[in-house]
């Protein structure tokens, strides 16, 4: 599933399959989902029978008819080809999937106390039971860790073989059907039943199975079914006009005159484009749940983003030590490092790190000091140690004054009576926390058996690019926001840093839905990423809510894509993806409308010169026939299908540009090209069809 590992479209694995379903695409029920291609097959097959009924007969230019319609089933198959070619790789990944989805057998516990289980298939699970998976077995289906901790394979669904960790509790207890547990234990309540969990989605999904059009594509088919339309009339006018003028025109002219009238280029890519975009994301180990959801990220106006493992690199770093006065560094470091070696957080090894690398204090055995280490809480919001008779504390500035404060109601006459009275150490301390807040980092206050010493500084650090990126979204049109849980300082500080537009400090699950809401009511569209319980309203609520696949249940339901590799910064590119999907149909469109522009000055002067001699001045080309002219277009109509194909795949190449230079671009490009691109390929074939005698 990674993108590395994603099949070329030149892979033979994909182009030789795409063949043969080209054909089984011709069934008219799959066809009529496409009303231009419909309409093409239904007058290729109406030629056909024309042609079936000269070749018996002995009339006509049997030999100019078979041309005609071979190049008009051609532009049928070409089309068909182009979305199968498209669908091949969500294919090719699906049956990788359904490889990693074998019968497995499991552990479904039958006593309270969690010890007694029985084997059963893992088909036969249902929701609310609860399994035993051991190191070494295959997760039956999916569900949450109720109970136990382990290392998990989850290879078969993100591409990527590191292990990652999931236990009971917090935003990290979601299990996928079809993982492998490496090491430990865990039990699972089962949260779906079988055929639709969450592989079989993604099964369903990168197949196009379940594909939905969008309300662009939605909108452009009914364009183009219009447009065909229009054309029908048109055509079945001509016969009248022809007879009026004192000729015929052959029916064989007329449906070749309708199908380079009529959308076809267009009409022949569209669900390609769709499928494709839809893949990228999918390359991109990104699984959306909707076309829709695609094209909405193209759209987007607001960009919230998560402060911790987004914008900065999610574990906060200690950079310095401020002690008061009186207190040198040395001693600081010494007395915070020593409450730290039993600290396994990122802050309490970097504060480890920070003592030995500054003033070469070494790490001590815990166990030959006899220490005592005093873990942190939610409530005492400190850790610390009791080592040597001495006790040391580190944590929040107030939880620290406030521990020292107590103690000193159990010291003696002027001992206690000193520290009362000498405010100014406090201030002092207060003082250097508020200029560590105020420039973006976190203090955390240091006391030594009741006597302050100073501050350890934290600071979250800030990615590196990650402003120049926000400028890009800037220049998109794209508004940038924070979310973060600290406090307006700090929150303050590192938005400025990052260079994000805003920032929401002290964020809540309530305060999120309000911004969003907030953002909608003024007709923008929203996206946001989250993966935990409380950020599921935030999620549904959002034009694009991007949920971590490590997260929660709540939360993947919630979100209408899922980020397989749980990388909240992939949120940039999604919203580049969607809006490659939306300029690579725009730019195609306004190609294929230029293309039958230009087709038009083939095959209009072929189709009437008899009738308005003059119409030879349209005939700019200088094509050699009427019936060179005619076949030179039909064949041009199909190739460009073909030519065509790789780019609506790839993809249009994206730059953040306004909406004006945008649209003057593919003029220029797309429309220019479409207008140039038939006269020099109709010219080039009608050579080699004359040079080859076929006309």
């Amino acid at each position: 599933m990674s993108q590395a590992k994603s099949a070329s479209i030149m892979d033979s694995r994909i182009l030789i399959p795409a063949v043969s379903a080209a054909f089984k695409k011709l069934n008219p029920r799959t066809l009529a989902r496409n009303p231009v291609m419909f309409v093409v097959a239904t007058v290729s097959a109406l030629t056909t029978v024309l042609f079936l009924r000269d070749l018996i007969t002995g009339r006509g230019n049997l030999g100019f008819s078979f041309q005609i319609n071979l190049w008009l089933w051609f532009t049928v198959l070409f089309a068909n080809f182009a979305e199968a070619v498209a669908e091949g790789r969500g294919k090719a990944q699906a049956d990788s999937l359904r490889r990693a989805r074998t019968e497995t057998q499991a552990k479904l516990l039958t006593s309270n106390d969690g010890t007694g289980y029985r084997m059963v298939p893992g088909t036969s699970l249902k929701v609310g039971d609860v399994v035993l998976v051991e190191a070494g077995d295959i997760i039956p289906s999916d569900g949450e860790v109720v109970e136990g901790v382990a290392s998990v394979n989850e290879a078969a669904i993100t591409g990527e073989s590191a292990p990652v960790i999931r236990e009971s509790g917090g935003d990290r207890s979601a299990v996928t059907g079809g993982t492998q547990v490496l090491s430990d234990w865990i039990r699972v309540r089962i949260t779906a039943a079988a055929g639709s969990t969450f592989l079989d989605r993604m099964i369903s999904l990168v197949e196009g199975a379940e594909r939905q059009k969008t309300p662009n594509e939605i909108a452009l088919n009914i364009l183009l079914a219009g447009m065909t339309l229009i054309f029908v009339l048109a055509t079945a006018t001509i016969p009248s006009f022809a007879v009026y003028a004192g000729g015929s025109i052959p029916i064989i002219m007329l449906v070749a005159l309708f199908v380079t009238l009529i959308p076809t280029t267009i009409g022949a890519l569209l669900s390609a484009i769709g499928i494709a975009g839809m893949d990228r994301l999918v390359r991109f180990n990104v699984l959306a749940m909707s076309g829709r959801a695609v094209e909405a990220a193209g759209d987007v106006d607001t960009l919230l983003l998560d402060k911790t493992g987004t914008i900065t690199l999610g574990n906060r770093q200690a950079t310095a030590f401020h002690p008061i006065r009186g207190v040198s560094e040395q001693e600081l470091a010494d007395a915070a490092q020593l409450a730290s070696l039993a600290d396994e957080t990122p802050e309490g090894r970097s504060i480890v790190v920070l003592a030995k690398e500054k003033y070469a204090i070494r790490g001590r055995e815990m166990a030959s000091l006899k220490a005592t280490f005093v873990p942190f809480t939610a409530q005492t919001r400190m850790s610390g140690v009791d080592v040597e008779g001495s006790s040391i504390r580190k944590g929040a500035v107030d939880a620290v004054l406030a521990y020292v404060g107590e103690g000193s109601t159990s010291m003696s006459g002027n001992a206690a009576l000193a520290l009362r009275i000498n405010s100014d150490v406090v201030k002092q301390l207060q003082t250097i926390a508020d200029e560590i807040a105020r420039s973006g980092g976190t203090p955390l206050a240091v006391a030594r058996d009741g006597r302050l010493l100073g501050v350890i500084q934290l600071k979250d650090i800030v990615k590196g690019g990650i402003r120049e990126r926000f400028a890009e979204l800037r220049r998109m049109g794209i508004r940038t926001v924070m979310i973060t849980g600290d406090n307006p300082m700090t929150a303050a500080a590192i938005a400025a840093e990052a260079g994000v537009d805003d920032f929401l400090a002290q964020a809540t699950p309530e305060n999120k839905l309000t911004l969003i809401r907030e953002e909608q009511a003024k007709g923008k569209l929203v996206a946001m990423c989250g993966d935990g319980t409380n950020d599921a309203p935030a999620l549904a609520q959002a034009d694009v809510g991007v949920a971590m696949n490590t997260g929660t249940v709540a939360a993947r339901e919630a979100g209408n894509m899922v980020d397989l590799d749980s990388d909240p910064t992939k949120l940039i590119e999604i919203v580049e993806i969607g809006k490659q999907l939306l300029m690579t149909r725009g730019a195609l469109t306004t190609f294929s409308i230029a293309n039958d522009i230009a087709k038009y000055f083939a095959i209009i002067p072929a189709m009437f010169l008899t009738f308005y001699p003059q119409l030879s001045a349209l005939n700019v080309m200088g094509l050699s026939s009427p019936q060179s002219a005619i076949l030179s277009a039909i064949i041009f109509n199909a190739l460009i299908i073909i030519a065509l194909i790789p780019l609506s795949l790839k993809g249009v190449r994206y730059r953040p540009i306004g909406a004006g230079a945008l649209l003057s671009r593919n003029l220029l490009i797309y429309g220019l090209g479409g207008i140039v691109v038939p006269f020099i390929g109709i010219k080039a074939i009608d050579m080699l069809i004359t040079a080859a005698g076929l006309a």
